[in-house]
């Protein structure tokens, strides 16, 4: 790139005026936006905003996840230059992406911060812009499915995860990770029995009637195949893509509150999110990743990968 092009190029996340577009600009300087994409509240002209939710308060292990989205972001500097690999098309040049931000809470007041994330989200999703969310730990998940599903109807999920997050949980006013499906289900935002739960490699006897391709099972068979299932399961409705990073085995992704050995390997998890193609993707996550127990950026890199291809998934069906 010539000096004189370079210079036009400094702190895209601030400068850039078009929405789409690839980005050409050091990725050890300037302002670290997701994709360098420009940071703006203006959603007029924009089709998809990615915006991030730092709480932890819900963590049964290691904390750290509140500093997941600034990771995230970091991490997707590496490939800020490049069209997505594998889909055949991009998405940064065919679609209008910002940087919404992150949601403003008080960390003091945890009860509140389901209500404000439906409301967050929910904002968003009232221009016509969809989302995609960088958690946070996976409680951030029960409000970005209430805002989806108040817009869409009850949704069919699909979830990356070692855990179930099924565990009963009646008391509605408590904000915790494990249980964010449980609540979910049972006030009808979303429909167990067509949506699917993947990678999951932990007891929980209550699964309150998801379907469920363990670790196993996906170890067994390619991720082709096994997709076809779940997009059969799933079929044209409207669904939300969740990936809780603890998905991957932790040789992948160490830097999680609750990592758990025999999961995903990177290349399995991207397969699969190629293989979703068709769905009727409305919304995603990609969530739990803890900075401080990482190691050289895995974690952060492969959440970056992870988000890049929900953008990926998003616009497929909308080309």
């Amino acid at each position: 790139m010539a000096l004189e092009d370079a210079k036009d190029s400094i702190d895209q996340a601030f400068m850039r005026e078009d929405l789409k577009g690839l980005s050409f600009e050091n990725t050890f300087a300037g302002a670290a936006s997701f994709l360098r994409r420009r940071y703006t509240k203006d959603l007029t002209h924009a089709d998809v905003a990615v915006t991030g939710l730092p709480f932890d308060q819900a963590v049964t292990n290691r904390p750290g996840t509140r500093l997941g989205p600034r990771a995230i972001r970091e991490a997707s500097l590496l490939q800020q230059c490049d069209s997505p690999y594998g889909w055949g098309y991009d998405v940064l040049s065919e679609f209008a992406i910002a940087d919404y931000g992150d949601m403003a809470f008080d960390y003091a007041m945890p009860s509140e911060v389901p209500a404000r994330i439906k409301a967050h989200v929910g904002g968003i999703l009232a221009t016509d812009t969809g989302c995609i969310v960088l958690g946070g730990d996976h409680s951030v998940t029960l409000g970005c499915l209430r805002a989806h599903a108040e817009k869409y109807g009850p949704l069919s999920v699909i979830q990356f995860d070692a855990h179930t997050d099924t565990w009963a949980d009646d008391d509605f006013s408590r904000v915790d990770h494990g249980t964010f499906l449980y609540k979910a289900s049972k006030e009808g935002t979303v429909v167990p029995d067509r949506s699917v739960q993947i990678g999951i490699r932990t007891d929980n006897p209550d699964t309150r009637g998801f379907h469920i391709f363990d670790a196993p099972e996906c170890h067994r068979n390619t991720p082709e195949s096994l997709m076809e299932n779940v997009k059969e399961i799933v079929g044209d409705h409207p669904v939300y893509v969740t990936f809780d990073i603890d998905a991957l085995d932790p040789a992948f992704a160490p830097g999680t509150g609750t990592p758990v050995s025999g999961g995903l390997a990177s290349w399995q998890a991207l397969h699969m999110l190629r293989a979703l193609k068709g769905i009727n993707m409305v919304g995603g996550d990609v969530v739990e990743v803890s900075p401080p127990f990482d190691h050289a950026n895995m974690t952060a890199t492969a959440a970056a990968h992870v988000a890049t291809e929900l953008l990926c998934l998003w616009g497929w069906t909308r080309r």
